[in-house]
């Protein structure tokens, strides 16, 4: 059995890497561009996935979803693909490409950057909508477009089905173990102003996610300029080509801009089922839950049918440069009321599936013994070894989609002394039950769910 990766450096080609996952699966990755010399080893790792139209994962290490991140290392890199967007562009870049992805490397600079960042946006002429993929993307969707000012807004696509609102834009991802992808936009117009339309994913494997959202975008409103923007694209020769075709065929433009490109190689057996075999749950003595309720700082969407209010500036309805600013005020409030909780020394904030950016942009203001990550949907087969990116799995009903499992991956049990769990909408008990027995297995003494619209105000408590 093959378990340690190789990275594969050829005389002939350096650009040559291979990485033998699990068992006999194994990847062989071409680089065909790196403009920003980026070592592979700072972007991800490589685990099995539980999927047959896919058997491997990229387990992005800036995303702040499957690994724990510090907080302004995942903004940086939705700024990464702004830059690149901006060099595409012609303009000039506020700071060195190079001074952002050092951050990667040494995330204690981040902060600094980013901030530097958001002080000096840059600046788009032409209206330019940006539409992050759910659920991965969400976070680098909104992160990309937070670092531009003036004719841009913001939309990320959804899982979830709204019986109370009609979807703009409705496609698939076939590959996905979730195919279908919904688009809420509170004012459709967002979509008919856009004179550049930039798709953000964490990843391009055949582009075909893309070019689906293309077609019905072009079927709806006409639109012709697009941008697909990715950490990754493992696009092959021949995908590149189909987008060729349907740029002659729709008569559009199809720009696709990235951090690192190649050609992938996949030989082996996948990975079909798992049992996600966790250690004794364990309890501290001194275990408490408490729940957080911030459902006076930000503002929100009218709910029908007695539902509890969705955020009105996540991004999942569209939102505007000048909807940053007033998200701006509110993160910095939301923040400075969880300081006064804070108490630990080594802190995990963890996001709910696509609600990423809000609680990111929370912990980037928590300090920095802070680090972060998110639940999702993707089943992941964990294995206990230095080269493979997913240790640990905790598996448990999602407490706000019924029929939908949700995942936490890569948390020791002991290793953090407090968690915070950012929830968009508050739920019943009987909705967290799940939930709360995967928090009880990680041993982290103190708990916090913070709720961000509720019916409810203050902290309660649970021992």
């Amino acid at each position: 059995m093959k378990t340690k990766t190789s990275h594969a450096y050829s005389q002939k080609n350096e650009n040559l890497h291979t990485y033998n996952i699990i068992g006999d699966l194994e990847i062989t990755i071409e680089v065909t561009s790196n403009p920003f010399h980026i070592p592979l080893e700072y972007l991800f790792q490589m685990a099995a996935r539980i999927n047959k139209k896919r058997s491997f994962l990229f387990v992005s290490k800036v995303l702040g979803k499957h690994i724990p991140v510090k907080p302004h290392v995942s903004l940086l890199s939705g700024a990464a693909l702004g830059l690149r967007y901006q060099k595409f562009k012609g303009n000039a870049l506020p700071l060195q490409m190079q001074q952002l992805l050092h951050a990667f490397e040494a995330p204690e600079e981040a902060m600094n950057i980013y901030d530097a960042l958001k002080r000096d946006k840059l600046a788009v002429k032409e209206k330019t909508l940006f539409i992050g993929f759910a659920e991965t993307a969400t976070a680098l969707g909104h992160s990309m477009f937070d670092v531009f000012e003036g004719e841009a807004s913001f939309l990320h696509t959804t899982r979830e089905s709204i019986e109370y609102m009609a979807s703009c834009i409705d496609f698939e991802e076939e590959h996905s173990h979730a195919t279908a992808h919904r688009c809420y936009a509170s004012d459709p117009s967002i979509f008919q102003q856009a004179d550049t339309i930039i798709l953000v994913d964490d990843e391009i494997t055949t582009g075909k996610t893309a070019l689906n959202i293309i077609h019905d975008l072009h079927a709806k409103y006409g639109k012709t300029s697009y941008v697909v923007a990715s950490l990754l694209d493992w696009r092959s020769k021949a995908d590149i080509q189909r987008f060729r075709g349907i740029e002659e065929q729709l008569g559009v433009s199809i720009d696709c801009l990235s951090l690192v490109s190649g050609e992938i190689t996949v030989t082996g057996t996948p990975i079909e089922s798992t049992e996600l075999v966790h250690a004794k749950q364990l309890q501290p003595t001194d275990f408490s839950i408490d729940y957080i309720h911030l459902n006076s700082s930000f503002t929100k969407l009218p709910a029908l049918n007695s539902e509890v209010s969705y955020l009105a500036h996540t991004g999942r309805f569209g939102m505007t440069s000048e909807d940053s600013l007033a998200l701006d005020e509110e993160i910095a409030m939301a923040a400075a009321a969880l300081s006064k909780h804070k108490c630990g020394r080594n802190v995990l904030c963890m996001g709910t599936g696509e609600f990423m950016y809000i609680p990111m942009r929370i912990a980037a203001h928590l300090g920095p013994n802070t680090w972060y990550q998110s639940s999702t949907r993707s089943p992941i087969h964990p294995f206990s070894a230095d080269h493979y990116a997913v240790h640990s799995a905790y598996r448990f009903a999602s407490p706000e989609q019924a029929g939908v499992t949700n995942y936490m991956y890569n948390i020791p049990q002991g290793h953090y002394d407090e968690m915070f769990l950012f929830m968009e909408r508050e739920v019943s008990a009987e909705q967290l039950t799940e939930l709360r027995q995967a928090l009880i297995a990680f041993g982290i003494p103190r708990i916090h769910i913070v709720y961000f619209s509720n019916q409810k105000e203050g902290v309660t408590n649970e021992q």
